[in-house]
């Protein structure tokens, strides 16, 4: 790890406050570590540095004497910075990381697979349920045994879809089904069917039939000729139909989107040319699926496919592979914290929370408010418990720490919770509720005790609030309200504003060719007064709006960087810059002098502001004493600059 490690002796003490080493350390190693050469920085930047992170700590210190720490605006923006800071830190956001690279690296691979689906009668007992197991495991033998997986399907599957298909699901890849189905799925070799699959919808039995890497997603355009199959007049005049247009689509001359136009009975989609959205395997009906995907070059034809819509011409427009993890990311996240993967999840880090931070719960007293609050209203509940004494009562013990009854009744107040009495389940599921909460508590507070880095990163962003608030009030607000002050300083300081030689200007960007002439004629033999552009506008902008553009006023001609070019001794100018032809007519020169206020009270409030910065860093500085421990210093100087 970083050398802040070895770094436990204050730094500083600003007033009463120890201010360890490594806090500056960790202000200083943004973006390096100090291990190169090239990583260390200058002796001149190590003191600079060191000077602003104690004015940076008496403004802290000095936010904190003023109680901006206990306001309710600091508490709720403190507290919103301190969740999202904390979320890479915790068990939880490690294992959902997992849990989305395993389900990408799976995206990398389609699988085909085929099923059988036995479901439970209703209200099903536990004998139905081992029925329902044993008639899987029959089924799975006599397949293994020979027998055509996909016509015990057809014969022995509650899945309604396998009448048509067999039970054949085509090519899927992860997330496109159910965690259970999809974590046997991915594991068995082709050919090999899979035990029993427990899932919300049954017992599955699965064969793995092919897979192969992913093809990515392809762009299709289509022609669609509707026919149901119903009436074999009807199929046959589709049928020609599409091979009519089929036959013209191989003319050069075609025109795929005029053909469309006219012959494709897809309203959404015949006047855009037919174009379909981005498909992947396992996200369209498979006849149209393995047509589509079979295509090879950008704007080859297939041949018509019959699907259950119709008949269908497909265009392949464009293909792209996979998308790198970070650009699926956020969609991954979405799906796998939607499904059951989340509840997973969420299970695993309470089994290992409970054994990092020694969970023990004290059963026989759980259930006895269990039964309280099972068939009591809210309020009995809560008498009963006071009656026999039982607010004291330990329920569970986290990080040596006993939670009691009355915590628990607490816990509910707080979230506003209440267990309803008829239902059997209310406890125990604000109790786990309950738990869980303590668990995540214990384990954010062993990352402020264990964790530097997290340690490091919730002061700085807890010190960066504290900072903006006292700034805010002190500096920046103070300096944009307080007028009577802007003006004194401004007079105080009347040499800073101060205009160099100006000069009044007229200055023409030509924007069409063909009036250079003649606004060239114009202008020659002019001076620049006010009226001189109105007269301008007049004369040729009325007709020709694009001819120029122009801008005029005072200028500090030195240091503008059209006029300083010019001899301004002169009236009338023409020169080329950047391949636009300018004119500058030139008035009256303004001797040097003061700026009005008004001109000038935004660079007065620049100022100003950093003015009472100083000034407050200063009052810090006799309000606090500051102490720098000399030997600590040299060892983190050592680290950073290394000389």
């Amino acid at each position: 790890m970083g050398p802040q490690e070895v770094i436990k002796k204050p730094l500083l003490t600003v007033g009463d406050e120890e201010i360890p080493g490594e806090e500056f350390l960790y202000m200083l190693s943004k973006n390096r570590q100090f291990k190169t050469a090239e990583q260390k920085i200058d002796s001149a930047d190590f003191f600079t540095n060191l000077e602003l992170f104690i004015n940076y700590k008496l403004k802290v210190r000095e936010a904190v004497n003023l109680g901006l720490d206990k306001t309710e605006e600091f508490s709720r923006e403190f507290e919103m910075f301190k969740d999202d800071l904390t979320q890479p830190f915790l068990i939880k956001n490690s294992l959902q990381e997992g849990e989305l690279m395993k389900a990408y690296n799976r995206m990398k691979e389609v699988i085909k697979a085929s099923h059988i689906l036995l479901q439970f009668p209703p209200n099903a007992s536990q004998a139905d349920t081992i029925s329902v197991l044993r008639m899987a495991l029959k089924l799975k033998e006599e397949a293994e045994a020979g027998a055509d997986f996909n016509q015990l399907a057809v014969e022995h599957s509650d899945d309604p879809s396998a009448k048509d298909n067999r039970g054949s699901l085509g090519y899927f890849t992860a997330l496109q089904m159910v965690s259970a189905f999809e974590d046997a799925a991915y594991n068995l070799q082709i050919g090999q069917i899979s035990d029993p699959i427990l899932t919300d919808y049954g017992y599955h039995i699965i064969k793995l039939e092919d897979r192969m890497p992913n093809p990515g997603e392809i762009k299709v355009s289509h022609i669609l000729v509707r026919s149901q199959g119903t009436d074999p007049v009807s199929e046959e005049r589709a049928l020609r139909k599409v091979s009519e247009i089929y036959t013209e689509l191989q003319k050069p001359e075609s025109s795929w989107e005029e053909l469309c136009a006219l012959y494709s009975e897809d309203p959404g989609t015949k006047n855009s040319g037919g174009s379909l959205p981005w498909i992947s395997l396992g996200t369209v009906i498979p006849e149209f699926e393995r047509s589509a995907f079979s295509l090879q070059e950008e704007g080859e034809i297939s041949a018509p496919t019959r699907t259950p819509f119709g008949y269908h011409i497909i265009r392949l427009e464009e293909r792209r592979p996979l998308s790198s993890y970070e650009e699926m990311e956020p969609m991954i996240k979405s799906r796998v914290l939607r499904d059951t993967r989340s509840t997973l999840i969420q299970s695993q880090v309470i089994a290992i929370q409970k054994s990092r931070y020694g969970f023990l719960e004290n059963e026989p007293n759980v259930e006895v408010v269990n039964q309280i609050f099972n068939g009591n209203s809210q309020a009995e509940a809560r008498k009963l418990i006071e009656e026999r004494g039982l607010g004291s009562s330990a329920l569970f013990v986290v990080s040596g720490e006993t939670k009691t009854v009355k915590d628990f009744l607490d816990f509910l107040d707080a979230e506003q919770l209440s267990v309803k009495g008829s239902q059997k389940s209310g406890f125990t599921n604000l109790f786990d509720r309950y738990v869980s909460t303590t668990l995540q508590d214990a384990e954010v507070n062993d990352l402020m005790t264990n964790n530097e880095e997290y340690k490091l990163l919730i002061q700085e962003y807890r010190d960066g609030i504290l900072l903006f608030s006292l700034m805010n009030e002190q500096v920046w607000q103070k300096a944009i309200e307080d007028s009577l002050g802007q003006v004194k300083f401004y007079n105080e300081h009347i040499d800073r504003y101060q205009w160099s030689e100006r000069i009044q200007a007229l200055i023409i960007t030509m924007g069409k060719a063909e009036s250079i002439p003649s606004v060239r004629r114009f202008l020659a033999d002019k001076k620049y007064l006010p009226n001189l552009s109105s007269r301008l506008e007049n004369t040729f902008l009325i007709n020709n709006p694009l001819a120029f553009t122009y801008e005029e006023g005072v200028y500090e001609w030195a240091q503008h960087p059209i006029l300083k070019k010019l001899d301004n001794g002169r009236n009338f100018h023409e020169l080329t810059q950047d391949g636009k032809t300018h004119f500058v007519v030139f008035g009256d020169k303004v001797p040097p002098g003061p700026k009005k206020f008004e001109e000038t009270r935004g660079k007065v409030i620049q100022e100003y502001q950093e003015f009472l910065d100083k000034s407050l860093v200063d009052r810090l500085r006799e309000t606090y004493s500051v102490q720098i421990n000399e030997e600590e210093k040299r060892k983190l100087y050592q680290t950073a600059v290394g000389k």
